[in-house]
């Protein structure tokens, strides 16, 4: 890894998680994961506006980085899962708070929609 690059990642913790879970797809692939939706067809399914290539960059990306792991099962015709590791385990509260404030959110615009 390039030293200016973790150097520029050390001046500011939120770069870094932006650099690691950024772009409007990587949070929703774990979401979908911890929620047992672990195959590529699946995700491709429920992620309606991805692409195929996207969904297999951003899968690489977050392989990459560690934060899940493939497990390829020998059969014809191959089997892919994904799982989330240790490390991106570690990230799973963030994405509860995220749903939280989502859902109170929405049911604070719902209220003032009413009001």
């Amino acid at each position: 890894m390039d030293k200016n690059y973790l150097s520029d990642l050390e001046r500011c913790p939120v770069t870094a998680t932006m650099e690691i879970m950024g772009g409007k797809w990587k949070l929703l692939i774990l979401h979908l994961i911890n929620n047992d939706i672990n195959r590529f067809g699946k995700m491709d399914m429920m992620l309606k506006d991805i692409s195929k290539q996207m969904l297999t960059t951003q899968l690489r990306e977050l392989e990459r980085d560690g934060i899940i792991d493939r497990l390829i099962f020998p059969e014809i015709p191959p089997r892919v899962e994904y799982s989330i590791t240790e490390k991106g385990k570690t990230l799973l509260p963030i994405i509860e708070l995220m749903k939280s404030w989502g859902n109170e959110y929405v049911l604070n615009a719902k209220e003032e929609l009413v009001s």
